[in-house]
């Protein structure tokens, strides 16, 4: 069957299509007591999930974007708990700083040792990218046991990352790892309260981190 439709839309050009986007979160969310560097990061994950709940809950450490911002402008790389993350994010602002963007969970030896310990990719993964990277970024946006893990590492004195970005959405752990990361001292962290989460919304913030260090 052949639907038709008289709607046009209000405009085809992209950066127009992002002011109008961004003005409507604007007015719908209201009054807020983020910053002005902070709510450039809440409303990009407002922006990808048109969830205003969602980004209400957002936690943002006071040393977040100040520690992001470095680490990208020093080169730090940065670590996604899974594939998606690597395919949404403008890695190109990574590595015009000498940084990258990286993800383990596929990798044959991670796949492997996973299998040998009965445990999960991401729990290895995670081990496996502490030993390769001095501080970086972390981005976690599918796998709360990806977190934890991370957590149990920087309170062993393992790993110290320069930032973690943990937004994992679900039903099991996933309200509780963030739970655990809003607790830790050690390493500045952007989290959100409950369930909701996803890749998509860390790597809106993640981006908005790659824009402020771009932005000088």
């Amino acid at each position: 069957m052949d639907f038709k439709t008289d709607f046009k839309p209000l405009t085809v050009d992209p950066d127009k299509i992002y002011d109008y986007s961004f003005a409507i979160i604007a007015e719908e969310m209201g009054e807020h007591s983020f910053s002005e560097d902070e709510w450039k990061i809440v409303r990009r994950v407002i922006h990808a999930s048109a969830d205003f709940e969602l980004g209400r809950s957002v936690i943002i450490h006071p040393d977040a974007i100040r520690a992001g911002v470095e680490a990208i402008r020093k080169g730090r790389h940065v670590i996604a708990d899974v594939q998606m993350i690597e395919s949404g994010t403008g890695r190109a602002r990574f590595q015009k700083h000498g940084g990258d963007l990286h993800c383990y969970i596929a990798d044959k030896d991670v796949t492997e040792e996973a299998k040998r310990q009965s445990t999960t990719r991401a729990i290895i993964s995670m081990q496996k990218a502490v030993r390769e990277n001095e501080g970086g970024i972390y981005a976690i946006g599918n796998a709360p046991t990806a977190l934890l893990e991370l957590i149990r590492l920087i309170k062993e004195g393992i790993a110290k990352p320069d930032l973690i970005i943990g937004m994992p959405v679900g039903f099991v752990s996933a309200a509780e790892s963030k739970e655990e990361l809003a607790k830790i001292t050690e390493v500045p962290y952007i989290t959100n309260v409950g369930r909701k989460g996803g890749s998509t919304v860390t790597v809106a913030a993640l981006n908005a981190i790659s824009l402020l260090a771009d932005q000088g």
